[in-house]
């Protein structure tokens, strides 16, 4: 188990440094917009520019996002799917990705299976889908701390999705690792290795709560607000234990959604995406590993 734990440590490494970079580059980027000068992120709260018609991309810019964006559909997407079946082009340069990322790891793995899941698997995909390719791996074959490997895992695919700008018909391809243990709460999951449905999705047209949703979006981003502040008077300790709490939190938010009567279409699942598409998320990680380089500092 020493062996992760080095290799956790250097993949962590690693993931800090090239974020910290694209951050910086972000921040700048930001900082150099009329009006947002000497100001920190996240200023205003996410409910003054974030409505039904827009949202978010990164701070002081916004994207426009219509109700396309969370339209349920008659049909899955005819680019990835061809009738009832993933398109063959499509499943095997999916499998050739999987394939590649399972070689470029530092230890020899058994994958159990490779599937396509999330909103490109299911009717409420939209241009804002990532083509969620998970592959699922049995923790238990590979030791008995399922924290540390899946936090060797996550950093692995965390770099690979930094490094990497892959994109099928458009559609970004983002790797997760799985553990074959762990509950998957999406309506659709198609096996990609066998060519067939393991979770068919519902076609099922409910009213989505925007309104519900937005208010607890802003909710997280209040505190992300806070924890930039934090940021800023130097208490780098503090940032990373509030990051934390708040993730958990959004993961929690978002589980009670899909494990809810309503699912993807719950007011904590959209409220998740907002977060997600507005950039709030990666800008949350982005603090943490900024604090984390700054606590590591010894100056001169």
């Amino acid at each position: 188990m020493d062996k992760w734990f080095k290799l956790l440590n250097e993949s962590r490494r690693r993931g800090y440094q090239e974020r910290i970079r694209s951050y910086v580059t972000d921040r700048n980027a930001m900082l150099d917009k009329g009006g947002q000068k000497n100001t920190p992120p996240y200023t205003k709260k996410m409910g003054s520019h974030v409505t039904f018609d827009k949202q978010t991309n990164n701070i002081g810019e916004d994207i426009e996002v219509d109700k396309e964006g969370f339209k349920i559909h008659d049909e899955l997407n005819p680019e990835i799917w061809e009738g009832n079946k993933a398109r063959e082009e499509i499943r095997v340069k999916l499998l050739e990705i999987a394939n590649d990322f399972v070689e470029g790891l530092p230890v020899v793995i058994d994958i159990d299976d490779i599937v396509l899941t999330g909103s490109l698997a299911n009717y409420n995909w939209s241009k804002y889908s990532d083509a969620d390719l998970h592959i699922v791996v049995d923790f238990d074959k590979i030791g008995e701390n399922r924290e540390l490997i899946k936090g060797f895992f996550d950093a692995q695919r965390m770099r690979w999705n930094d490094i990497h700008d892959i994109k099928i018909k458009d559609f970004d391809v983002e790797i997760y690792i799985e553990d074959a243990a762990e509950t998957h709460h999406s309506t659709g999951i198609f096996s990609l290795m066998n060519s067939d449905w393991i979770t068919h999705p519902q076609h099922v047209n409910r009213t989505i709560d925007i309104e519900t949703a937005l208010k607890k979006a802003n909710d997280i981003d209040e505190q992300i607000i806070s924890i930039q502040s934090m940021y800023d008077n130097e208490e780098y300790e503090k940032v990373t234990r509030n990051v934390d709490r708040i993730k958990s939190k959004i993961r929690s938010m978002r589980a009670s959604g899909l494990e809810s009567d309503t699912s993807e279409q719950s007011s904590e699942n959209i409220a998740f995406k907002i977060l997600r598409r507005s950039k709030a998320l990666s800008k949350l990680s982005n603090l943490k590993y900024d604090a984390y380089d700054k606590t590591m500092t010894m100056d001169d």
